[in-house]
């Protein structure tokens, strides 16, 4: 029978829920169990696709296209899988199935109520994921805090979940923040305790308590949240701050964290193998060497915006024994003089152009390309990045007056960029780019071959706008070349040979997606390699 894991949050979101969820898969997976995770986001979107970064952070993209949260790359890299859509439950998603059933008249005539016909369907979701997927246990965190409204009926689904599944089946893991009162440097247990009380009175008892908190726990504070928790002391642990997540199921698992779920769930004992990440977290602790990267685009201001090319950056940094440093450059300051771009990029060893749609900061990023490409800076530009490099390249070396993509000029004179021709058909925003992995075939002789080592790779896309294939003879009859397609002919990846630049790569698609510790991304490492000069 297929074990659940709920995790739960209290008084705050953002206090790293996300990261003990994974952590909890990671200690359970390492002592051989087969595991998945769900992320459960209460907001009325039926996905995170239309929804500004600003707002809720990258929008991460599955292998089969899903727009998910970002805490689905959490899980990915932790645990090492490749996720579904089907993993990321949102209040949309389920309130329009059970709309649509009404509809039909599915129900019988019956009056569609809360409970039983919304927390089944998001029971029926949490359970066709552990069917489909067929592991050991599924580690579920439920987005949001305790006692706001839209998240009420998924904790009463997994309140039910726990009387259907058995005790024994099922384990409630709360995370909530311990404060340290700056004035006192005393360590605060009040928001633990009331989001504890809240959880219990609407009928879930915590079963183990992670407290959120700048450093470990004192033991007057734990001591405090075990009594008022009502849980055992063996059931309080600490998420402390360290110096990189990956360091979070070390922590836990020193604490005891894995086997006291391993304990609640009835499963056989076994000893944890967790020899790679303490390998990897060794990696980053003890790297020493610097790699400023300048970072351009135009949600700087929240790093969550672009996690997953962080992490990436972080799993390559690891692989080569070098710290990456990383300098965001707000485009839209270059774009209105705020800043220059020699100022920008000055200091830096490498530039990443990063994806974001729209006019704001275009033409800054624009600058930075032009100045890197002049400077033999090793450039990287990911989706819109690409295309914005094939814009600069069109004005600035072919001579092609007013290049543009048709998103941010739609009279430009010469639309190197458009708009797929699938697109102009379509009416709807949610869930309509050209989503998930697609196989792109990369030519022998080419950067791109080179970092990958084969001739098909997978990777993930999130776009409408192309290289525009009407302007594909004249725009790479040049030193720009183009090095990967896709299956049907679209352009996957251009660059400049090694003579023209040390290292210059624009890629359509998502490669950070797929980044993992121990398996790095093939575009990021190389991209280190050329920034720190090895190749």
């Amino acid at each position: 029978m297929t074990k659940y894991v709920f995790v739960t949050g209290g008084v705050l979101s953002s206090v790293g829920k996300g990261i003990v969820t994974a952590s909890i898969g990671k200690l359970l997976q390492a002592r051989g169990y087969s595991v998945t995770a769900i992320k459960i986001d209460p907001y009325l979107n039926v996905d995170a696709g239309t929804m500004n970064p600003y707002m809720h952070g990258e929008v991460f993209v599955t292998e089969d296209g899903g727009e998910t949260d970002l805490d689905l790359g959490h899980y990915e890299r932790f645990l090492h899988i490749n996720l579904s859509k089907f993993n990321n439950i949102t209040t949309g998603q389920v309130y329009l199935k059970v709309i649509e059933r009404e509809r039909k008249g599915e129900y019988l005539g019956k009056c569609v109520q809360i409970i039983p016909h919304i927390t089944d369907e998001i029971k029926s979701r949490i359970r066709f994921v552990a069917k489909r997927e067929e592991v050991d246990v599924v580690v579920v965190e439920i987005g949001g805090t305790v006692g706001d409204i839209e998240g009420l009926p998924f904790l009463e689904a997994v309140r039910q979940m726990r009387i259907e599944e058995g005790y024994q089946n099922t384990v409630f893991v709360h995370v909530a923040l311990v404060p340290i009162l700056e004035v006192t440097g005393e360590q605060k247990t009040k928001p633990v305790q009331h989001s504890v009380q809240e959880l219990r009175r609407i009928g879930i008892q915590p079963d183990i308590i992670v407290a959120r908190c700048k450093v470990t726990l004192e033991d007057e504070a734990k001591r405090k949240i075990a009594l008022y928790g009502n849980v055992p002391l063996d059931s309080v642990f600490t998420s402390y701050t360290v110096g990189t997540i990956y360091e979070v199921p070390l922590i836990l698992e020193k604490q005891g964290l894995g086997k006291k779920v391993i304990e609640r769930l009835h499963l056989e004992p076994r000893e944890p193998n967790l020899r790679d990440l303490e390998w990897f977290v060794g990696r980053i602790k003890h790297s020493k060497r610097k790699v400023v990267v300048g970072m351009v685009g135009k949600y700087t201001k929240l790093k969550d915006s672009y996690i997953s090319i962080n992490e990436a950056l972080v799993h390559a940094g690891a692989h080569l024994a070098v710290k990456p440093t990383l300098k965001w450059i707000e485009a839209t300051d270059i774009e209105e003089g705020r800043i220059s771009v020699e100022e920008a990029l000055s200091e830096v060893n490498g530039v990443i152009v990063l994806p974001g749609f729209g006019k704001r900061g275009a033409e800054g990023k624009i600058m930075a390309i032009k100045y890197a490409r002049e400077n033999n800076i090793p450039l990287l530009g990911i989706c819109f990045g690409m295309q914005l490099m094939v814009v600069e390249y069109a004005r600035n070396v072919i001579g092609l007056e007013h290049a543009h993509s048709t998103e941010i000029d739609p009279k430009t004179p010469h639309p190197v960029i458009d708009l797929m021709e699938e697109q102009t058909r379509i009416k709807q925003l949610g869930g309509t780019m050209r989503l998930g992995a697609y196989p792109i075939n990369l030519f022998k002789n080419t950067l791109a071959y080179s970092l990958y080592s084969k001739e098909t790779i997978y990777e993930r896309h999130r776009h409408r706008y192309e290289v525009n294939p009407k302007y594909i003879d004249k725009i790479f009859a040049h030193g720009l070349r183009i090095s990967g397609l896709s299956y049907d002919g679209r352009v996957e990846f251009v660059e400049l040979s090694k003579k023209e630049h040390t290292f210059y790569l624009g890629t359509q698609a998502h490669p950070e997606f797929k980044s993992r510790p121990l398996s790095p991304s093939p575009p990021y490492l190389g991209f280190l390699k050329a920034a720190i000069g090895l190749i």
